[in-house]
């Protein structure tokens, strides 16, 4: 692999709005391979969140530091619970650097779940509008403005709902079992106009909520979870973020329609 091999490709990746998240970590990974960034976040989702939104300077300048060259990034905000901000993220994005190359939907709605019996249509719906038909519509999008250059590439997010059970987010697992699932179909349409498209489930990723701090899961369950990985330690945002970093090079072009676990081992059973 070359030393900066996504020099003058241009890489939008959403839910980017915390040095702590993978978002974050996927980003540098990118800006760290020549990459220009256009990053998106919605603080106010994490501002309801135990662990609280991030400083949104610190987030941006730790990520300028990381560009090379002529990489620049652009920042954008927005509710993709809107039905209309995937065609107005992607607008904004290519007024700002032309044409858009990578698309990375890290984004997720968390919360506000729980199991069967107290499901609703508006949990459903919320997760859904947010997880599953704004990725569909921001890869719609992007496909749109792309030209058919070499280097279309794009990166869903799932969870590990195909791997075991997660009876107390059934809104969530339903929505992101959605985007597994269709993964090979929009994948199909998305290679015969030069876009790859693979789908990564990142395992439990300490993204702030195994912390012992975190005041809303009981110590017993953050031991468990903690206990379940194999190599002595909880995944890190930087490990999904690797992977993904290399799905978005040349060197992956061959991997298409693909769902894959990053999950350093972690045990379900």
């Amino acid at each position: 692999m070359p030393e900066l091999p996504l020099t003058g490709r241009v890489a939008l990746v959403t839910g980017v709005s915390r040095r702590r998240g993978i978002g974050h970590a996927i980003s540098r990974r990118l800006a760290d391979l020549g990459a220009s960034l256009v990053v998106h976040g919605y603080p106010a989702h994490d501002a309801d969140q135990p662990w609280g939104a991030d400083d949104a300077d610190a987030v941006t300048a730790e990520l300028r530091d990381r560009l090379h060259s002529d990489a620049r990034v652009v920042v954008e905000s927005g509710d993709l619970a809107d039905a209309d901000e995937p065609a107005r993220l992607m607008a904004a994005a290519t007024e700002a650097v032309g044409h858009v190359d990578i698309l990375v939907c890290n984004h997720a709605r968390s919360g506000g779940d729980g199991h069967l019996a107290v499901m609703t249509p508006a949990m459903l719906d919320g997760h859904w509008q947010v997880n599953a038909r704004s990725t569909l519509l921001l890869t719609q999008a992007f496909a749109a403005q792309h030209d058919g250059r070499p280097g279309g590439r794009a990166v869903w997010f799932t969870s590990g709902q195909g791997l075991g059970p997660m009876p107390d987010e059934i809104a969530y697992a339903t929505s992101k079992a959605a985007l597994a699932g269709m993964t090979a179909s929009v994948a199909a349409w998305l290679i015969e106009r030069g876009i790859g498209l693979n789908t990564v489930n990142p395992g439990p990723v300490n993204t702030g909520y195994l912390d012992d701090d975190t005041r809303d899961r009981p110590q017993e369950a953050l031991d468990w979870v903690r206990s379940q990985f194999p190599q002595g330690r909880v995944g890190k945002p930087d490990d999904p973020a690797r992977l993904i970093a290399w799905l978005a090079t040349d060197d992956a072009r061959w991997i298409v329609g693909e769902v894959i676990n990053s999950e350093g081992g972690f045990r379900r059973g």
